[in-house]
């Protein structure tokens, strides 16, 4: 069942359990044994520092992508993502063409605020979030109107689809936490234009 958020200037969708507990721990699983997971150095306000999580870009071959000063290029796809590629699909307009894995380790793994904005992603760009694993806190905050703010538990099979104009008008992120949690994973398919 899906929840539309009820956020001005965005258009979010909410299944609360896309993959049963079964499929989402074997998918968990899987994708953590099969990924080639690395850590790279991003540039934030000028800074080098380590992303604090683990990544992976998957894609159609020519599906680079640019973010936060780091220039990805595509893993071909795997049997795997394909199969979570083409369930998205019947629930979305989007024809993902690429993939953007984070492996959140424990809870000081994070990202910080920002938005899915880049060039590539075209004007209103639609970004599918999958969770697989521990829950997290995600948090949007409206980027002219800071006491519009909502926050949301995403959790083992939960997807997340942010579409339209949302992107122009909201940040997002997942903090940090102290509270002891296991990994998790995040996968958000995208289209590269």
């Amino acid at each position: 069942m899906v929840e539309k958020l009820g956020m001005p200037d965005a258009e979010v969708y909410f299944y609360a359990e896309f993959f049963t507990p079964a499929e989402s721990d074997a998918l968990f699983a899987d994708l953590s044994a099969s990924i080639a997971w690395e850590q790279r150095a991003i540039t934030i306000m000028g800074k080098q520092i380590m992303q604090p999580r683990l990544i992976a870009w998957y894609g159609d071959e020519g599906t680079t992508y640019r973010y936060s000063g780091l220039t990805v290029h595509p893993n071909p796809w795997t049997p795997t993502l394909l199969t979570i590629r083409q369930r998205l699909q019947t629930v979305s307009s989007a024809s993902f063409n690429s993939v953007l894995l984070n492996l959140y380790r424990d809870g000081n793994d994070s990202v910080g605020w920002h938005s899915d904005d880049e060039p590539e992603l075209g004007t209103n760009p639609v970004i599918a979030s999958l969770t697989l694993g521990a829950a997290r806190a995600f948090q949007f905050r409206h980027r002219t109107n800071r006491d519009l703010r909502v926050n949301l538990e995403l959790t083992h099979g939960s997807l997340l689809i942010m579409a339209g104009a949302t992107q122009h008008h909201w940040h997002h992120q997942v903090p940090k936490t102290r509270k002891p949690l296991p990994p998790r994973i995040n996968l958000t398919f995208r289209v590269i234009h």
